[in-house]
């Protein structure tokens, strides 16, 4: 087959690899065994601070299975091996050496102190019970506020402050925007608010796993990664591997939410235990060690200051930001604040802005990308204080926004942080959700209820959104002092069968990747969609990428791969004149056939393909091979929004919230397969809803761990979730050919603030204006008959958090 007439981008295609993955019918790290292949399993440290006075591994060593035992002065007996960080956010940021096992004291519950090799996986554990460890604890700071106060006992003794790095933004110094303290001293009206990024669990399906193959003339990595070719590049540098002999696979990975975007300390131990003992070596982690020792996202204090005029201008937006680093800087945990600094001003017209932000250290697991990576927290605080700002000046909240936000004449908008959207039409979306949520009908109801005294109180939730996303543009990464570019690669094979092989630099981890490759490069080529098949995920065969993250994949990765297949369809050009005895300049190229201009002669990109297979009769000096690659870097990144409405009711006597209505109209511009479109905006919902009602970690007071499980670590099922009721508009992006924007975070980012908002406003008559999320009914109850909550107020112990999950029709359980 040479061609297919009907196009493939945005056609509902079932995904190609889910016969594989729903079956089981695949290969996942932990399902990889090797000839001789030994098991690795980490000690953990019980305590959040201490020092290590003492390791005795006698008892281990001699432990049945027991192949060998290492401590950090085994594998690093210089210290001379330190995690990478991929992101100084300042020239002065402080970078403490994280060890790829502790040497000398533990800075976080769960950071590992030594390692047993064995012949089973359940030897290997067994014998960590043999180990015996010493340890001298000290002081634990688990508080931000407290660690950079003076006085305050250190996480690392050597860096002389807890404070890791402050970094600003300020519009008046930037020439993007006037002044915020003038703007906010001279306001008619003045609303500050602090709000509470609670600490969450990224959660993937799959743990952590990783198989080392030391035995061949390269050393193969098998990892449960995101970012096979990052982690190449980041192994070779930390532990001086030649790069050209080192060979990273991400087989098919169960999820990763940011959480599996790390170079991660037991890939290196497992590298290089592998090398010591010349033979494979798995390591994988169990759930709780997931819990435990993997990286943790969010946790920010936001300080919010909104300064407005009495008819509902916005003037200035301040925003004061603490993070939660953990003990160590992560790959670029350092800079997911800075993601959201950009985004505070969200879709609104904010003529003065000022951010600030300080990462700090504490004894506890370090914090890195989670969903949204910086994008959630900033659009959180936004629209929950447009919300606060609507309340003290009598508005409607929609009509506010609408007030502030950019109007679609206005595109392209140069915002109040320097960033350029391209394209958006928020009062389409708007006006589609309002409709499909029956907004106007839901607010009469609301009145009703409230004024006669319902036990069950209605309130109506908003969140207006936009991001950026498809990370990033090489040289603004530049200008942020990030380590890497934003580029992906990708090439495309014509084979001789008139079949297509793409490889592709993004690595998939369930977003449907080959899918909707496919039907991009079957309407590139005009080829049909069976007949393309997608390679990833091996640095072997796909050696160039920058992998998969921030919502880059298609308008980045997909671009690439449209400039590839340009270079294809260019190649063949010249061939197919000559077969066809015509000019260049006479041929039109659609639907994998070129045509000579006003008659029916033709050849198709197949038959060319088998012409230059033969290479029998090709025009002099072109050489026989169609095969292309590409490199994109974007100029811009893509601006994805929407408008999500959320009707929640609350249960004035119990607390117990019910999600009634969930609406989202999302603009992702072109959607490629709006099935897969539909399934991201549906998980993404998931864990946005999960963050405002259910997740959160808790610690006591010695720094463990309380949330260790999913029996204390809340996460909603299916049936704990509303039916969603979603759809879209489409301003196509104009910085790619696709004119695609980003959606893999769209729905975390937007569904937070809509549903808190909800809450919030069922229960504001009782003089609630905040709850600290995860808003468990005891929390909401708490809040009726207390008054406002902030960040200080009930904890999840304290206030019965065992009460946050709810049913189908949002029942507690």
């Amino acid at each position: 087959m040479t061609a297919t007439l009907e196009p493939e981008v945005g056609k509902s295609r079932r995904r190609k690899e889910d016969e594989r993955l729903i079956t089981g019918r695949t290969r996942w790290t932990d399902n990889i065994t090797l000839p001789g292949m030994l098991h690795m399993a980490v000690l953990r440290s019980p305590f959040a601070h201490a020092k290590i006075v003492s390791i005795d591994t006698s008892a281990a060593k001699s432990a049945p299975g027991v192949v060998a035992v290492f401590t950090a002065k085994d594998l690093d007996p210089d210290s001379s091996i330190g995690m990478p960080c991929a992101w100084p956010i300042t020239p002065d940021m402080k970078a403490p050496r994280r060890p790829v096992l502790a040497a000398d004291q533990v800075n976080f519950a769960g950071e590992g102190v030594a390692v047993v090799v064995a012949r089973s996986s359940a030897e290997a554990h067994d014998a960590l019970e043999e180990i015996d460890v010493e340890y001298d604890e000290l002081p634990v700071i688990l508080d931000m506020e407290a660690a950079i106060a003076d006085g305050a006992p250190l996480v690392h003794e050597d860096q002389g402050s807890n404070t890791s790095a402050v970094w600003k933004f300020d519009s008046a110094e930037a020439g993007t925007g006037g002044n915020v303290e003038e703007a906010i001293g001279s306001a008619e009206v003045v609303v500050k608010r602090r709000f509470r990024q609670q600490r969450l669990v990224p959660a993937f399906m799959e743990p952590r796993a990783c198989v080392v193959d030391p035995t061949g003339t390269q050393i193969t990595m098998w990892s449960a990664t995101q970012i096979p070719h990052i982690l190449r590049v980041m192994s070779a540098l930390t532990l001086g591997i030649p790069e050209h002999k080192l060979r990273v696979i991400a087989p098919d990975v169960g999820g990763g939410f940011g959480g599996k975007i790390g170079v991660l300390p037991e890939e290196m131990m497992s590298l290089l235990v592998a090398q010591k003992l010349g033979k494979p070596v798995k390591w994988n982690e169990s759930r709780s060690e997931t819990m435990l020792a993997a990286h943790h996202g969010r946790d920010q204090i936001q300080d919010i200051t909104i300064s407005a005029t009495r008819d509902g201008q916005v003037t200035g937006l301040k925003v004061e930001l603490l993070a939660n680093l953990g003990a160590y800087n992560g790959l670029v945990g350092t800079g997911v604040p800075i993601l959201g600094a950009f985004m505070f001003n969200a879709i609104y017209k904010i003529p003065a802005y000022h951010f600030a932000c300080t990462n700090v250290y504490t004894t506890t697991t370090l914090t890195d990308a989670y969903r949204g990576a910086g994008r959630p927290e900033a659009t959180f605080a936004i629209e929950r204080i447009m919300d606060e700002l609507a309340v003290e000046l009598g508005m409607d909240p929609l009509e506010l926004r609408e007030k502030n936000w950019i109007k679609h004449e206005e595109f392209p908008f140069t915002t109040v942080c320097g960033l350029t959207y391209d394209s958006g039409n928020y009062e389409a979306a708007t006006a589609k959700a309002k409709q499909l949520f029956d907004y106007d009908g839901l607010r009469a109801e609301q009145e009703k209820r409230r004024a006669s005294g319902d036990k069950v109180q209605l309130g109506i939730g908003i969140s207006t959104f936009t991001e950026m996303c498809g990370l990033a543009p090489s040289r603004v990464l530049g200008s942020l002092d990030y380590g890497a570019g934003g580029w992906e690669h990708a090439a495309i094979r014509m084979l001789p069968t008139g079949k297509v092989e793409v490889i592709t630099g993004a690595s998939a981890h369930g977003q449907g990747h080959e899918t909707a490759w496919s039907q991009i490069v079957a309407d590139q080529l005009g080829v049909a969609f069976e007949d393309v098949e997608i390679i990833h995920g091996d640095t072997q065969s796909s050696h160039k990428g920058m992998d998969t993250y921030g919502s880059r994949s298609l308008v980045v990765g997909g671009i690439a791969i449209v400039k590839a297949a340009e270079k294809v369809v260019a190649k063949a050009k010249p061939i197919a004149a000559h077969l066809l005895e015509c000019a260049e300049d006479d041929l039109e190229f659609a639907n994998g056939k070129f045509t000579v201009k006003g008659t029916d002669s033709s050849t198709g990109i197949a038959d060319i393909a088998l012409a230059v297979f033969a290479a029998h009769n090709l025009p002099d000096g072109v050489e026989p091979s169609l095969d292309s690659d590409a490199t994109f870097d974007p100029e811009n990144f893509s601006y994805p929004h929407g408008t999500h409405l959320c009707a929640a009711e609350v249960d004035t006597e119990t607390g117990r919230i019910k999600l009634r209505s969930y609406v989202c109209v999302d603009d992702v511009g072109v959607a490629v397969n709006p099935l897969i479109v539909e399934g991201q905006v549906h998980g993404g919902l998931a864990q946005g809803i999960a963050q405002a009602l259910f997740e959160g970690t808790e610690h006591d007071e010695s720094g463990t761990l309380t949330t260790g499980t999913f029996a204390d670590y809340l996460l909603p099922s299916a049936a704990d979730l509303p039916s969603f009721t979603t759809d879209r508009t489409e301003t196509p992006s104009t910085t790619n050919p696709l004119g695609a924007k980003g959606v893999g975070e769209a729905g975390t980012i937007a569904s937070t603030p809509a549903v808190v908002n909800a809450v919030i406003d069922a229960v504001r008559h009782f003089g609630v204006n905040d709850i600290e999320m995860p808003l468990t009914p005891m929390r909401v109850w708490h809040a009726m008959r207390h008054g406002t909550t902030d960040a200080g107020g009930p904890g999840r112990d304290e206030a019965g958090g065992g009460l946050g999950s709810i049913d189908a029709s949002g029942g507690a359980q």
